[in-house]
């Protein structure tokens, strides 16, 4: 008879907080959530243009950016359709939690990452996409 305990035979193996609360979610989960949550917030404001966008997480860029790119670490990449694929934004998650000093950080460059992206697709100022995102004193 196997018991699920750990190899001192301290207590049971598993996790702690029950899957209903907040805590049993990761700090990459919440994220994913989290543009989730910001991204469906702009495809409903744009249900024609960005009807067929896919948007993802990824952790980190590739190593090289592309030419028109500054050379800093981007926080996302629009990558326009082609015969295979729909058009995609990504959003990196490793850059935007290392720029960010909290969640509400992070919450906010999620929002400006994507309206950014979203500002070349949509042919729009990224303010006008997402005012909130961006403050007046920022």
């Amino acid at each position: 008879m196997s018991r699920k305990r750990d190899r001192h035979g301290r207590g049971f193996r598993g996790i702690l907080p029950p899957p209903h609360t907040p805590g049993y979610r990761t700090r990459r989960q919440r994220f994913d959530d989290l543009v989730v949550d910001a991204a469906r917030a702009l495809l409903e404001k744009y249900p024609r243009r960005l009807a067929n966008l896919h948007v993802s997480v990824q952790e980190t860029p590739g190593s090289d950016p592309a030419p028109w790119e500054e050379q800093r670490v981007p926080l996302g990449r629009f990558f326009p359709a082609d015969r295979e694929t729909p058009p995609t934004l990504v959003i990196y998650r490793r850059p935007i939690v290392t720029r960010s000093n909290d969640w509400e950080d992070t919450k906010l460059l999620v929002r400006q990452a994507l309206s950014q992206q979203l500002s070349g697709m949509i042919g729009k100022a990224p303010e006008e996409i997402d005012p909130q995102a961006w403050p007046e004193d920022f």
